[in-house]
């Protein structure tokens, strides 16, 4: 699943980084699925799971998104209120590709080097040949 900071800000910190993405393990794991790479930029966050059928991934999105913005304000990592976007991408890989699927969490940084978070975003959506408009692609900040 990929989602991103409200706006597309580059929010997310190095300092609290780690501290939030062990939280969102916490809360992917807390529901029974199995967290297997969680990495991202200061605007977005790649993470890859094992789906346990008991939830939908939407209803899964929804409660990593509400809890760990609650958490990023509690704590006060910003100085104003902390959101994620509305929308959210997933996409469905066989064990087969878990392997590459991880490395290209882990490679984060050097990828974007390469290429911005909207390229990247809209070839994931070429890719699996998802129908899209471009007004509910990751808005950003005008």
């Amino acid at each position: 699943m990929i989602f991103a900071v409200k706006f597309r800000r580059a929010l997310i910190q190095k300092e609290w980084k780690d501290d939030l993405y062990k939280y969102i393990t916490g809360i992917i794991q807390n529901r029974n699925h199995k967290l297997l790479r969680i990495n991202g930029m200061p605007d977005h966050v790649h993470i890859l799971i094992g789906l346990r059928p008991n939830q939908s991934i939407s209803d899964l999105v929804q409660e990593v998104k509400s809890i760990s913005s609650r958490w990023i304000n509690e704590n006060k990592f910003v100085p104003f209120r902390f959101e994620w976007q509305d929308s959210f991408g997933a996409f469905s890989y066989s064990r087969s590709q878990i392997d590459d699927v991880m490395k290209y969490i882990n490679n984060q940084e050097q990828h974007h080097h390469k290429k911005s978070f909207r390229e990247e975003y809209i070839e994931f959506l070429k890719k699996f040949e998802v129908v899209y408009d471009e007004k509910y692609v990751f808005k950003e900040l005008i």
